[in-house]
């Protein structure tokens, strides 16, 4: 044995993957050279350098063939093998059946996960310089943490284009998307709209059909989606045409872009208005604490995205007084993925969990129908033992047995690729509605097929490994004698992998329960006041706002609505944030609060709840009283806040109530501070419909009454109960996606376990026979086929409940408001896989039970 010898593991790989006749030759040049380094560079260096080699040598030529054949000519030999696949489906249909329909279902599940996931994926990359594109994003300091988010003050844009210029290629600010009506002659529509800078069009790239990117440069412009430019124009020319915005000014169209998929940040945006119009207040801000924008910069070929972001870090930290505010660059690539809003740097809306959680499940769902294979194939093992021993005897070698046997897993995974394309094809537009997407099979694409069906074959070796060098390994002289392993060791991988299958599907099973549940107790949230019946109504014409009073009034004596009232914010959410000073506040405390300006009779609108003191008065003037919620007074400390004075952009108020907590925000955060002030912009009209009228007679009340003070605009309006439901649409859509793969998973499985069960029954009916011809019953009989399988599901949830516990424990620590996992949901969970494995096995037991012994025994 040499002293110095080289690493094991690498001399084994090296033997294992080497053709025989060249393994001493070459084993013995690679240790005479692993020799000469040992005495040159020490042992370090030595080991590195015959891994390296042993890791070269892995090439065609040295490494031995996968299957070794002992014919010239294989051609006739795959033939073959493709002619005994085919004849062994057909032989045995039920069983091939059972597996083309399971591998087709798990295909299927992993087919639509990879489209999603190729979507999300190629998120944004719609835009030519997706991978230049950065966002700039504000951090602000609140009490020791640090919230990030996208929404900016505009003033930052000037200084970061004259001091660091030279690190962009293009700087662009942009507005949220707004519904903006758009009217050309007698035609109107609400379409989102933003605010952008020049060189918004030409940094993503828009694809122009008319005009050019350079439009907006001129500010009395207008860039039109074709849908937009379809709907207003048709088929006529829509260049130079003048069109009015808002009913306040009028723009001429400089271009139409194509319109942007579904799957980009600007989906929604469908026209384009020049940011230095007098008609964006957002060109007029100075302020720097004034946050109400979005601002994109490409950077220039040369910058690197860390460095720029250090560099521009502190650009607005010495214009913010009240707390600690600075910049910073967030790829645009990763804003989908990853989350525009974080919270100490941890995203609270990223997709790529989404991305983890689904590849995740595709791939379970996928080896549930691959187990099926194997445990069918490796339970049928008896019925092939001849035909192996036989080849075997008349000179086959394991290789050719076992791609015989890869051949046959092959075709079957072929045949359930074709019914899982179709099955595909027919189940997307109902996955799109779950999944929210637009997804298609991109039929042309080569990429696709090449991927596809890499897939496919690589399932096929998956599925097929197993049984191929399990049935392979059978001795020739023992199975032609008839003894083939069928003991409890020979069973048990295949109740390993029967115990695998219902754990994924029992943890799928109470995972899904914990995500409905968990939505239903934020549902459940005492909201502090009622958003059923209130409808919105954005102020977006002059109309709307000169003519309130009068609509107010008009709409009351309909009896359409039982109350109406103007706030600036819709109750669905209170998104602004603002500091407030108030007496023996912390001078080192920095903390925001929603300000909401409302009307008096904003409280009778929604229905709120005073704590303490009294509502805004409605017929005398109040302009110096403000409402705070209760999370107010817990931040502030009042102990008797009634009468206390606090400052709100430098003017003062005086606390004339407390209402309860709002939900207003996230329903499974804790709610935010809130004052509610007289006076300020109001952009929004708050109606509560009359719940004696169906909501179809109150809206057809109240249309001809906007119409007639609002000519210039349709009647566009939106529930508060929708609008706050979009809320939950995050998790709901992740509860109905888990549900419908888990019920594919537990037809998998089932599907599985139908098959094994008919297959022991048909192995064992000679004893069957025997049995009830001693006086078994038909109890006796179905309990005797189905306690094995009962007994593996019930380990699998002994497996499953802990392990589920420990994933949906970890994902409920995500929100402050959340459910919790009681015992009913794990036993109600384990107790319906106990039933459907019970009904599943009940009917090939019963079935095999109450069959004619005679039958059975009649060749004995």
């Amino acid at each position: 044995m040499m002293k110095n010898a080289p690493p094991k593991i690498f001399m084994r790989l090296f033997r294992w993957y080497a053709r025989p006749s060249l393994v001493n030759h070459i084993e013995g040049d690679l240790i005479e050279d692993y020799q000469q380094r040992l005495k040159t560079s020490g042992p370090l260096k030595a080991n590195l350098g015959f891994a390296k080699d042993v890791l070269l040598l892995f090439r065609p030529g040295i490494v031995r063939p996968i299957f070794e054949f002992n014919s010239a000519n294989n051609l006739p030999m795959f033939r073959s093998y493709f002619k005994i696949a085919w004849r062994n489906l057909l032989k045995n249909r039920g069983y091939s059946s059972i597996n083309i329909v399971g591998l087709a279902a798990g295909m299927t599940v992993a087919t639509l996960i990879g489209l999603w996931i190729a979507d999300e994926l190629s998120f944004d990359s719609y835009f030519d310089n997706h991978a230049r594109i950065a966002e700039v994003m504000l951090d602000q300091t609140d009490k020791g943490i640090v919230y990030t988010g996208p929404t900016i003050a505009s003033p930052v844009e000037e200084p970061l284009r004259s001091k660091f210029g030279g690190d962009f290629k293009a700087i662009a600010l942009c507005s949220y998307a707004n519904e903006t009506i758009v009217a050309f002659g007698d035609k109107k529509l609400v379409m989102p709209a933003r605010w952008v800078q020049a060189d918004f069009p030409e940094m993503f790239t828009l694809h122009m059909l008319a005009g050019t990117r350079q439009a907006l440069k001129d500010p009395s412009t207008i860039l039109l989606s074709r849908s937009v430019a379809k709907a207003l124009f048709g088929d006529a020319d829509p260049m130079n045409k003048m069109v009015r915005a808002d009913n306040r000014h009028d723009l001429t169209v400089g271009g139409v872009f194509e319109d942007l998929p579904q799957n980009t940040t600007f989906a929604n945006t469908k026209m384009l208005m020049p940011w230095h119009n007098p008609q964006n207040w957002n060109f007029t801000v100075t302020d720097w604490d004034n946050h109400s924008c979005l601002l994109f910069v490409q950077l220039a070929d040369h910058a690197n995205l860390e460095q720029v972001s250090q560099k521009i870090r502190s650009l607005p930290t010495p214009h913010i007084k009240d707390w600690k505010e600075e910049i910073t660059l967030f790829a645009f690539d990763r804003l989908h993925l990853y989350g525009s809003e974080q919270l100490n740097g941890e995203a609270n809306n990223a997709h790529i969990q989404f991305v983890w959680l689904f590849g995740t499940i595709g791939g379970f769902v996928l080896l549930l129908a691959c187990i099926n294979f194997m445990n069918l194939s490796t339970a049928r093992s008896e019925s092939r033992a001849k035909e192996v021993g036989i080849r075997k005897t008349i000179g086959s070698v394991r290789g050719q047995l076992v791609g015989q046997f890869l051949t046959e897993s092959i075709v079957v995974v072929l045949a359930a690729f074709v019914l899982s394309l179709v099955l595909t094809q027919l189940t997307l537009p109902f996955f799109n509605t779950l999944a929210n997407k637009q997804t298609t099979i991109p039929w042309t694409s080569p990429a696709f097929w090449m991927t596809a069906l890499g897939f496919a074959l690589f399932t096929g070796l998956i599925s097929g490994s197993y049984p191929a060098f399990y049935l392979s390994a059978f001795n020739p002289a023992r199975v032609l004698k008839g003894a083939v392993k069928t003991g409890r060791l020979a069973l048990l991988p295949r109740k390993v992998l029967v115990v695998v299958q219902f754990t994924v599907s029992v943890t799928l099973i109470i995972c899904t329960v914990v995500v409905f549940k968990q939505v239903e107790f934020a549902k459940s949230r005492m909201a502090g006041f009622s958003r059923d019946g209130l409808i919105t109504v954005y102020i977006n014409t002059p109309e709307l706002n000169t003519h309130f009073d009068m609509i107010a009034n008009e709409a009351m004596r309909t009896g359409a609505i039982e109350n109406v009232a103007r706030t600036s914010q819709s109750p669905a959410h209170f998104g602004n944030n603002n500091s407030v000073e108030w007496r023996g506040k912390d001078p080192n405390l920095v903390i925001f609060f929603n300000n909401v300006a409302v009307t008096p009779t904003f409280g009778k609108t929604v229905g709120w709840k005073i704590k303490e003191g009294r509502d805004f008065h409605a017929h005398t003037p109040d302009s110096t009283s403000v409402l705070l919620n209760e999370a107010a007074i817990k931040v502030m400390g009042f102990k008797d806040p009634i009468g206390e004075t606090i400052v709100f952009w430098d003017k003062p108020y005086t606390v004339a109530g407390v209402v309860h907590d709002m939900i207003t925000q996230s329903p499974y955060e804790p709610v935010q501070p809130a004052i509610f002030l007289p006076d300020g912009w109001m952009g929004v009209i708050l109606m509560k419909l009359n719940p004696a009228l169906t909501v179809q007679e109150a809206i057809a009340k109240l249309e001809p009454v906007f119409k007639k003070n609002n000519p210039s605009g349709p009647f566009e309006f939106s529930f508060v109960d929708q609008a706050f439901g979009h809320k939950f649409a995050s998790e709901e859509r992740i509860g109905k996606l888990a549900a419908f793969f888990t019920i594919l998973a537990v037809f998998i499985s089932c599907l599985g376990l139908f098959g094994l069960a008919s297959f022991v029954a048909a192995q064992r009916t000679k004893e069957i026979g025997i049995r009830k011809v001693l006086g078994a019953s038909v109890t006796n009989l179905w309990q005797m086929l189905s306690k094995d399988f009962v007994v593996l599901v019930l380990i699998s949830c002994a497996i499953s409940i802990p392990l589920s516990v420990w994933l949906m424990g970890d994902w409920l620590e995500h929100y402050d408001y959340r459910t919790s996992i009681t015992w009913h949901v794990l036993a109600g969970s384990a107790f319906g896989a106990f039933a459907i494995t019970l009904l599943t096995v009940s009917f090939q037991a019963i079935r095999a039970a109450v069959s004619n012994p005679v039958k059975s025994l009649r060749s004995e």
